[in-house]
């Protein structure tokens, strides 16, 4: 294992350049927005730009690697992120930050792209499991420290926007050093998002509401946050610990769930958000206590965001390993529609509610997964093809991401 990874430390070095300045990016613009003057809700419709971006990039991006190859791809990607994140410095309305948010998302989606297609031609069967597992690892850190940058600067100032371009830049040397050999340019097959539905209704319903949730956790929580009067620097410490607890509890909720119904898992941890939710909206003071308030977020990120995992891995025990690719490719795109959807909703509810609106998101998210799981598991039987490990996945993978789950 230890062999594997050492091989791929350039590519991971350029990963956690590329998530510290998506992490930070993503963080400084809801609030450079909120003192431009946007409201939540028009927060919540720019954010949800970087989701749209993700999915077209997954169809359009390995036509231009075919064509042009993942070298020449990915520094165009980088260049245009790096340019596109500047661009809200000039520019002053939520039309033009829109569109640098569809093209920060096609930009990203790519760059995972081809990252990750370097990754699964480094890996084999006996370290693919742990290549992906470090990935994952790197890309949540990447992002945590990212968030925590918050305060380094006011983000209405040009510093921070200069240090991403700056890190975006950085991000292209070792990851070019280290393309020695060009990756297959097979983009893997799909399946519909019917044919998914039939194969695993838990995963699809499952993927969606945590795609919801998760854009909902990355992309809300500033304005939560800022709505409940925390300082710069103390929101982007909210947002890194809400990734911290996913980060904590992703292997022992993902091992937990190897040993039992990973729908038990799915419905026990999104009741266990529930519970969390209402702890915020019911008990006096929680939201205005900062122990309390980060411990909520701590539990919030920790039972919300290592579920994609679970829901691709309780997908993948009923495949066949013929179809293992076409599906989970398709679940990575239903999971990003989701997160389109996440930052409109919950900036919605938070105009509309204030701040217990994200809460009050997060308890139909958190209902539905739960009785999504019940149901299933009442209704059906576990019917595994074939067992198999789950490995955690971050939810920026991208459909060629998923192929190095699979052994050849």
């Amino acid at each position: 294992m230890w062999i594997a990874i050492r091989s791929a430390w350039p590519l991971f070095v350029g990963m956690v350049l590329l998530m510290v300045s998506n992490g930070l990016l993503s963080t400084i613009l809801t609030i450079r927005a909120q003192e431009i003057g946007f409201s939540e809700t028009i927060i919540g419709f720019v954010q949800s730009g970087y989701p749209i971006g993700f999915i077209f990039s997954c169809f359009i991006t390995p036509r231009l690697i075919a064509q042009s190859g993942h070298v020449r791809v990915f520094a165009a990607l980088v260049s245009i992120a790096s340019t596109s994140a500047l661009v809200h410095l000039i520019t002053y309305d939520p039309y033009s930050w829109g569109a640098m948010r569809v093209l920060s998302g096609f930009c990203f989606s790519g760059i995972y792209i081809v990252a990750e297609s370097w990754l699964n031609s480094l890996s084999d069967n006996k370290n693919r499991g742990s290549l992906l597992s470090t990935y994952f690892v790197v890309q949540t850190a990447g992002y945590m420290v990212g968030q925590m940058m918050l305060g380094l600067s006011r983000p209405g100032e040009i510093g921070l926007f200069i240090f991403v371009s700056v890190l975006l830049s950085f991000a292209l040397v070792p990851i070019l050093i280290a393309a020695t050999t060009q990756p297959s340019n097979d983009e893997p097959q799909r399946v519909t998002v019917v044919e998914l539905f039939n194969f695993s209704p838990m995963a699809m319903i499952g993927g969606f509401a945590t795609g919801v949730a998760n854009g909902g956790l990355v992309f809300v929580t500033a304005l939560y946050a800022r709505s409940v009067g925390l300082s710069v620097s103390a929101t982007g410490y909210l947002l890194a610990v809400s990734t911290l607890g996913g980060l904590l509890l992703q292997f022992p909720l993902g091992t937990l769930s190897d040993k039992i119904d990973r729908r038990l898992v799915i419905a026990g941890s999104a009741t266990v958000t529930l519970i969390v939710c209402l702890a915020m909206l019911l008990v006096p003071g929680a939201q205005t206590n900062t122990p309390s308030l980060f411990a909520g977020f701590l539990l919030l990120g920790g039972f919300t965001l290592p579920l994609y995992s679970i829901c691709m891995a309780h997908m993948n025990d009923h495949l066949k390993p013929q179809q293992l690719v076409a599906a989970s490719s398709t679940l990575v795109l239903v999971f990003a529609a989701g997160m389109v959807l996440g930052p409109i909703v919950g900036s919605i509810t938070l105009d509309q509610f204030g701040a217990n609106g994200m809460f009050m998101m997060y308890i139909v998210v958190a209902a539905t997964l739960a009785g999504t799981g019940i149901h299933r598991i009442l209704l059906s039987d576990k019917k595994i093809v074939d067992g198999r490990d789950i490995v955690p996945i971050a939810s920026t993978i991208t459909p060629e991401a998923t192929q190095i789950q699979m052994d050849d």
